[in-house]
Parts: C-alpha cells; structure tokens; sequence
C-alpha cells in the first residue's frame, strides 16, 4: 500500500472531491453569490502549499513515520500496541490532536491570524476545505510529524489518517444539503456539513465550537459542540466582517491577509 501512497491520496482526493462538487450542484444547503468565483484563490492557496511541503518536507507525514519504525521510537511502540490495534489507537489520536491544534489556532493570536484566512471565506463549498495559508499547512505539517514519532505511528495508520482528514475536509465543508434523519445519523459519528458550517459563523461564540474535522465525538466530550447556530443553517452569515469583500477574495490578498489588521 505505502508503495502506492502518492497515487492512493491523489485518487482520493479527487474522488471525494469530483463527488462533493457534484452533489452540490445536485443538493445545494445554502444559496451563493460567488460560488466558482472563489475557486482560483481556494485552489491556488492548496498548490502553493503542496509545493512547499514537497519543496521543505519532502517525506512529510508517511516518511517519519517510518524513520520512526526503523528507529523502535514511539510510545504506542514501546507500549506493544502494534498491529490492527496501534494503527486504530493512531488515528484516533491523530485526529484528537487536530481537534485541539484546531483549538490552539483559534485561541493563540498570531496563529489566528493564519487560520483566518480559512474563516474569511464569505461562501462554503469544497474548495473551502483546501482555503488555508501555507504557512498553517507548513507548521500544521510539523505537528503532526512531531505527533507520529512521539505516537510511534505505524506509517500504514497515517496514510489512512491523511486520506480521511483531507476526504472529511472536503466533506463538511461541503454547500451540501442532507436529509435530516441522515444528518443526525452520521454526525453521531463524523462532523457533517451543518455541524462543520455552525463553526464558520461570524458570531465568535459560534466559530468557538464544533471544532472537530472528522470524528464529532471530540466536541461533545470536550464540551465544544454546537447542534446549530443561532440564526439557523439558511440565515446564519458566513465568514469574517472585515474581509468578505469580493477583492479580499483574491490569491494575492489570501496570501497577505495575515499581515493586515482586522477592523
């Protein structure tokens, strides 16, 4: 499988998103003023930002992972959990650890003006789940290497992760309508797109919850989890005030937003 692992994450990628971009247009939640217009920023930020990982962390993720191996290092290694139960154990703490990077991005402000870039989108589709500043993939990158090693991290586990992390993104972000019954259903499990969008709000209480990006178990354990938002799924308002304008949407401005105040 590892053999095959650039193939099996850009078939997955593609996959789920040729799917989303498909059922949106089928099943739209929510009505759009842009839509595709968005799209060349929310694209180009995700090349910039795959170039520089392949450019500074060539290995990334998968290649630590088996540096770890090879070196006997990680505590899930040292614990004997190996095997179908160590690669279960990872996942589930590797997504744990997003939830609380999420948290920390969110709290820490020079790290939030990174992240904002991704809450400054003023529409949510697809695409919005590759809108983030390559310096947050970059340091976001460096965690999750420093978590496989301290994990231990069997490298078959993290492919896994990094496929379901990114396919999930694409998921919950998603201006996707599901039946009700089908909501409630899989947000038992996995955030769906109407948990995902509460978080985009622009009231601050609201972008403060359902952090989660693919299991929705963390918020109601760590108490961050919100069933709606206050105006509802069709009136609630999307983004951040002071850059939903249609120039602020560009790749240029995306890229140089973090420098800039709000307000």
């Amino acid at each position: 499988m590892l053999a095959h692992e650039p193939l099996i994450r850009l078939a997955a990628f593609l996959g789920v998103l040729c799917a989303m971009l498909v059922l949106e247009r089928a099943f739209p939640r929510r009505a759009q003023r842009l839509s595709w217009r968005r799209w060349p920023a929310n694209f180009g930020l995700v090349v910039i930002a795959s170039l520089l990982v392949r450019l500074l962390a060539p290995a990334a993720a998968i290649g630590v992972a088996l540096y770890a191996e090879s070196q006997g290092l990680g505590l899930l290694r040292w614990l004997g959990l190996n095997g179908l139960v160590g690669g279960v154990l990872a996942v589930l703490l590797l997504d744990l650890l997003i939830y609380f990077q999420h948290r920390v991005f969110h709290a820490v402000p020079v790290l939030w003006r990174l992240h904002r870039v991704h809450h400054a989108d003023p529409e949510l589709d697809a695409s919005s789940g590759l809108r983030f500043h390559p310096v947050e993939i970059l340091l976001s990158m460096a965690i999750k290497m420093a978590a496989v090693v301290a994990l231990g991290a069997p490298a078959e586990a993290v492919l896994v992760f990094e496929v379901l992390l990114n396919a999930t993104s694409l998921f919950n972000h998603a201006n996707l309508a599901l039946p009700a019954w089908m909501d409630g259903a899989l947000r038992l499990v996995l955030v769906t797109p109407d948990m995902h969008r509460v978080h985009h709000s622009e009231v601050r209480e609201e972008t403060d919850s359902d952090f989660g990006f693919c299991l929705s178990c963390w918020d109601r354990l760590f108490g961050t989890y919100r069933a709606e938002p206050a105006a509802g799924q069709l009136g609630m308002v999307i983004g951040v005030v002071e850059f939903r304008a249609d120039q602020e949407q560009r790749l240029d401005r995306l890229l140089t937003q973090p420098l800039r105040e709000a307000g």
